[in-house]
């Protein structure tokens, strides 16, 4: 089941067990359930302080699902479940399940541990995902820890392909998708203090407080992608003070798979990237303030000198000598009658997250450029059949990619097609109407899902009529990253720089806060001295 290599580092990892964990498995008479029996056994031989019960008859646990894997500390009742085999990108979840069951510390935070452990009343999830979504293992690990640590959480990851029956009476078309004793609760990534934050009702009021007491930055980041996290570092190098704020540490690199053109590392993935991102920010003195979202920004001048104030989503407001602006961007959407309705119901925006809830059906691919090739060729080996739709006249992908794509049997590309409105029965996408550009002619397709790949559109809303924008809603920078306002400096996918790339974005990053500590010791009453800025008031 395990090759030598995975054996070596789960035998290195089971050294850290504490105390001595039950692993039960409940099987049908089916493959998988062989399968999952093979794995425990492997697992319980790899460590003593590992015991291994098998029920051949489904129900320890849940009666309605197997196979069913769950884990607990010797002699307690078991709160982690995986319903299915936890392998591809869920075996990292079954790795930490086994040692923060076994008494080994978790990463979490001091004040996330005490989140959890304060957690009233009960809280069942259930969570939906597929073993190919780079997505779902966040969810499932953060779901699982607090299971671990809190008696009134559980959680049971539900691999989505494996019960297809629970899946299509649930309507559930987009992982991960958790429920929450029954109910649904949420869709598609979400960390650790998003999921808190949304079971504890006072979480927001005790973080806008908390947040409130802060006192001003020298440099304010709004952002935690590549852009925002490389003008932290940069700016904490100099010495001065330096805050970031970010709805999701990462932003659209967590999302992505396959990172092969990032210098001096041949591959790596989105969220490793991250990752690593993450831990050389909190290497330095930056204040990091994780599920925050800014909807305002506005520039002061008074008696106390000149700042610029940022109003968050819970009310809290942060002022700095200077801000850099960093909030990258999102999926740009068709803004077709029946997306929204049936967006998580056919309508997608992840073909690896969301993929495999369509095997043996046909999908639509919107645009004709390179992730839409990409995810067209990704799709074809899982669904029936796949319909790329383009725009323009021509796909914009690169040659290889086309080739890939027309090579394929159950691929076609329709190009000069507008889409015009999403179709369902009320409950999921049951096909789409388009335009063919060249006639004219009004078209439908027959569909199970679409999955859309038209670019990305800046995160600017906020900043509506306060910088200075372009006719795309992207942020006017010059080639210091400087705005429209002085002291306010952006970097990243948010501006109008010609390519958007995880390494342009780190260096526009660095460039912002290198101009924003220019800015600073220019200001009147700041001196720099050893690469610190320092108020005049506090130069005594």
């Amino acid at each position: 089941m395990l090759d030598n290599t995975l054996k070596q580092q789960l035998d290195a990892y089971l050294n850290n067990l504490v105390k001595p964990i039950q692993i039960t498995v409940s099987t049908d008479d089916s493959a998988k359930s062989q399968e999952m029996v093979a794995l425990a056994e492997e697992i319980a031989r790899l460590s003593e302080k590992i015991s291994l019960t098998i029920n051949h008859k489904a129900g320890a646990g849940n009666a309605s699902r197997a196979p069913l894997m769950a884990i607990a500390p010797l002699g307690e009742t078991a709160r982690v479940e995986f319903a299915g085999l936890p392998m591809g990108h869920e075996f990292t979840s079954l790795v930490l399940a086994l040692l923060q069951a076994g008494g080994h510390p978790s990463r979490a935070t001091a004040e996330q541990l005490a989140q959890i452990a304060e957690l009233e009343g009960e809280f069942t999830f259930e969570t939906y995902i597929s073993l190919s979504c780079q997505n779902c293992p966040d969810v499932v690990q953060a779901l699982n820890l607090m299971a671990v640590l809190n008696p009134n959480v559980r959680n049971t990851m539900i691999d989505g392909a494996l019960f297809q029956d629970e899946v299509t009476e649930r309507n559930i078309m987009a992982v991960p998708s958790v429920y929450l004793n029954g109910e649904p609760f949420g869709s598609g990534r979400m960390s650790l203090d998003e999921i808190l934050n949304k079971v504890d009702s006072k979480a927001g009021e005790r973080q806008a407080a908390a947040l409130a007491e802060k006192d001003p930055y020298e440099v304010l980041i709004v952002g935690g992608g590549p852009a925002g996290a490389s003008a932290a570092i940069y700016s904490a190098r100099k010495g001065i003070r330096t805050g970031v704020i970010a709805e999701r540490f990462g932003g659209q690199v967590m999302d992505t798979v396959a990172i092969e053109n990032f210098v001096s590392i041949t591959a790596t993935e989105g969220p490793k990237l991250v990752a690593n991102l993450e831990q050389h920010v909190m290497d330095y003195d930056v204040d990091v303030m994780k599920t925050q979202k800014a909807v305002a920004l506005q520039q002061i001048k008074d008696a106390d000198g000149e700042r610029v104030e940022v109003t968050l989503e819970n009310g809290a407001t942060l002022a700095s000598r200077s801000i850099i602006l960093a909030t990258g961007a999102r999926w740009r959407e068709m803004n077709v009658p029946g997306e929204q309705q049936y967006r998580g119901k056919g309508v997608a925006y992840c073909p690896h997250c969301d993929g495999p809830l369509f095997k043996g059906k046909k999908v639509a691919v919107i645009g004709g450029g390179n992730s839409g090739i990409e995810a067209a060729i990704d799709l074809a080996g899982i669904v029936e059949h796949v319909t790329v739709l383009e725009f323009a006249d021509t796909l914009r992908a690169d040659e290889v990619l086309q080739r890939k794509a027309r090579s394929l049997s159950n691929i076609d590309i329709i190009t000069e097609a507008m889409s015009t409105e999403v179709l369902g029965d009320g409950q999921r996408v049951t096909g789409l109407n388009y335009t063919d550009r060249a006639t004219g002619e009004e078209k439908s397709i027959e569909l199970a899902g679409i999955f859309v790949q038209i670019g990305l559109v800046p995160n600017t809303d906020w900043l509506q009529g306060v910088v200075e924008l372009n006719e795309r809603g992207e942020v006017i920078v010059n080639s210091r990253g400087e705005t429209s306002i002085p002291g306010v400096f952006a970097a990243g996918d948010v501006t109008d720089s010609a390519y958007k790339q995880i390494i342009i974005s780190m260096g526009s990053g660095a460039t912002a806060a290198l101009s924003a500590f220019d800015h600073l010791i220019r200001l009147p009453g700041v001196e720099a001295s050893d690469g610190v800025v320092v108020a005049e008031d506090q130069a005594a």
